[in-house]
């Protein structure tokens, strides 16, 4: 507002000026003083807009934001790989057994004696002493046939138990001794015979269980098994 009226004044100033010290020219035709002033107030409008135009700032444009459109990422789905459905073939292979062959005639003693006992009676083989099975003897040759024996009953064997023969070839030892000892549960003692191969070449076998002396058998079958070689 302070220019505005320092213009309006500086131009009024100028007008008065100029025509007071202007010559009197009889050619010129002589200027209205409203005339003057009517052109002053003119020029001092069009200073204004100017100066306004000039003091007020260009219109900023405004930028349009533009939405930027979010590129969506698919997920990828996961296949599943379909099954094999081929029939798978097994091969078993068959079990073979291979059985051992043995020497000569291999006897097989009671696997449960437990349940060969005679009241509190019973025997266990612990193992053969003498004579393994498939033991080669010349014809009438004289042998020992031993056995180790364990007590596993609950009463006492006395003096008058013995060994029975039961079954098999007749290699002798049909009437062997008698135990003549006290033996008691939970011992182990050692049962013998006295035998002898026969006259013939071959294998042979033969059994015995011990006996009370009622004759009643109990226990593990004690068995040999032997081979009688040719005469050269």
């Amino acid at each position: 507002m302070y220019i505005v009226r320092k213009m309006l004044f500086l131009l009024l100033f100028t007008g008065i000026l100029s025509t007071s010290c202007a010559g009197q020219n009889p050619a010129d035709p002589t200027m209205d003083v409203n005339e003057i002033l009517t052109a002053g107030v003119g020029t001092f409008a069009a200073a204004i807009f100017q100066t306004q135009t000039a003091m007020v700032p260009p219109a900023t444009a405004t930028p349009t934001i533009t939405p930027t459109a979010t590129a969506t990422v698919a997920t990828p789905s996961l296949l599943t790989s379909p099954t094999a459905s081929a029939t798978q073939l097994v091969f078993v292979a068959p079990l073979i057994t291979f059985t051992p062959a043995v020497t000569g005639t291999q006897y097989t003693p009671t696997a449960n004696p437990n349940s060969l006992a005679f009241g509190c009676n019973n025997l266990l083989l612990i193992r053969d002493e003498t004579v393994p099975a498939g033991t080669v003897f010349n014809p009438e040759e004289r042998f020992t046939k031993t056995w180790k024996v364990a007590n596993t009953g609950t009463c006492d064997w006395v003096y008058f138990y013995h060994l029975v023969f039961i079954s098999g070839d007749d290699v002798g030892g049909r009437d062997p001794q008698r135990l003549g000892r006290v033996i008691e549960p939970g011992k182990w003692t050692q049962l013998s015979v006295d035998l002898r191969a026969p006259r013939a070449p071959g294998r042979y076998t033969a059994y015995w269980r011990f006996a009370d002396q009622g004759g009643n058998v109990f226990g593990s079958t004690l068995g040999v098994s032997f081979e009688v070689r040719s005469y050269p």
